[in-house]
């Protein structure tokens, strides 16, 4: 099986879970930081600037457009290092250090913005200022993927137990639009920690006190955050208690509008939960935030690429136009 062969069908969408256009604008898109993370390392390691010409010197066994393809089809499907190295008839640690070096660049890329090509957030400081500036009203959600447990007597074992799924876990909040479109989705924390706890940590809560004007739809597990900015939070109404019928269908149908305005953000979730590692990770816990940005990032250059749905207007306008 030549390199060639293996290259021409792990470039196939079916394997990558992206478009062969997409897949070369992503090649052309990280050739550059590839190039200078490479340079950086030769500088650091032999203490100087280069002495040779570029590229003089022994060559790569996988060339750059492979590297790129194999962390694509791991982070797609979770195919072991050992399979994708017996494909292109290499040794094991010769993907390994492919995928490690093209992870990072994949999470650093940060997510697509809708109808702003080239523009892309990083942060949640990002998401809220293009939320206020545009006028929407965001979505906020946590989500969790089962991890390996730790090894027994280790501190910090039971941190990743989650109360929810009793398992081990890692939690992540996503924040999308009224599309379901991935606007950022980060905030990696052990599964036993609470969502609302995780966006906190993560300095969402000080990022709604900067933007009162911002807007976001949550579910029950955020009550706290939505008693403490009521004008600016919607979570689901309580629950009510020894209430007359008429008044509980009334609730019933206010928890069904809120839900049906939340549940876009669901909906993202489900778009990365197709890619097999968020479904259950099964490397290294240290490497499960680069992954799961990496794949988010992904995801939403796809999602942004879907048309705005704009509301038509209600205003009264003239068919032909008045003449005087």
């Amino acid at each position: 099986m030549t390199k060639e062969w293996a290259r021409a069908a792990l470039s196939h969408p079916a394997f990558t879970g992206i478009s062969r256009a997409h897949l070369g604008g992503l090649i052309e898109e990280l050739a550059g930081p590839w190039t200078a993370r490479c340079e950086s390392a030769l500088h650091e390691r032999h203490g100087g600037n280069r002495r040779r010409r570029p590229g003089a010197g022994p060559k790569h066994d996988l060339v750059f457009t492979d590297r790129v393809l194999v962390t694509l089809v791991h982070l797609r499907h979770q195919l072991p290092h050992a399979a994708l190295a017996e494909l292109y008839g290499l040794e094991r640690s010769t993907i390994t250090r492919a995928i490690g070096e093209i992870r990072p660049l994949l999470a650093a890329r940060g997510f697509a913005v809708p109808d702003r090509p080239g523009l892309r957030l990083h942060t949640p400081a990002d998401v809220f200022a293009y939320a206020a500036a545009e006028g929407i009203t965001l979505r906020i959600d946590g989500t969790e993927t089962q991890v390996r447990r730790p090894r027994a007597h280790r501190p910090g074992r039971r941190a990743f137990v989650s109360g929810k799924r009793k398992q081990n876990t890692m939690k992540t909040t996503t924040i999308s639009d009224a599309q379901g479109r991935t606007l950022w989705s980060g905030a990696d924390r052990p599964g036993r920690m609470h969502d609302q706890t995780a966006m906190r940590t993560e300095g969402i809560a000080e990022q709604l006190r900067l933007h009162p004007d911002v807007r976001a739809e949550v579910d029950e597990g955020y009550r706290g955050l939505a008693n403490e900015f009521p004008d600016q939070i919607s979570a689901p109404p309580k629950d009510l208690e020894d209430v007359p019928l008429t008044e509980r269908y009334g609730w019933r149908e206010m928890r069904r509008r809120q839900s049906s305005r939340r549940i876009c953000v669901e909906h993202a979730n489900a778009e990365h939960k197709q890619w097999r590692p968020l479904q259950r990770f099964l490397g290294r816990r240290e490497h499960y935030s680069a992954t799961h940005r990496a794949i988010a990032g992904l995801v939403s250059d796809r999602a942004a690429q879907r048309a705005t749905h704009r509301k038509p207007s209600t205003a009264l306008v003239p068919v032909t136009p008045t003449t005087r």
